[in-house]
């Protein structure tokens, strides 16, 4: 019993975002336009979700990826569909999630 409820339950250990940054990750940002030129993190990358498979040629397997997004549904489906390609990747939720870094 104890082990289903903890799989239900998973949490995501604790990513350290600063240390992604300095191994060279790219922040994408999966919002529309509008959203980005709202606001954004500072040398992140706006692609939207729907436009991602035409951009993912231009990212570096060798380095990291970091998504986000609103709210972090974007950026999951985004992590989802990046880590299927071979890309290590790490989805952040909600931009505002990242704006201590850099």
């Amino acid at each position: 019993m104890f082990s289903f409820l903890k799989n239900i339950f998973k949490t995501q250990s604790p990513v350290d975002y600063q240390e992604l940054i300095k191994r060279g990750a790219v922040i994408l940002d999966v919002r529309s336009k509008g959203e980005f030129q709202s606001g954004h993190i500072k040398g992140s990358v706006n692609v939207p979700v729907n436009r991602l498979n035409e951009y993912v040629g231009k990212l570096n397997k060798d380095k990291p990826v970091i998504t986000c997004c609103a709210s972090g549904a974007r950026s999951s489906a985004a992590r989802s569909m990046l880590k299927s390609q071979g890309f290590e990747v790490y989805n952040a939720g909600p931009w505002t999630n990242l704006r201590h870094l850099k």
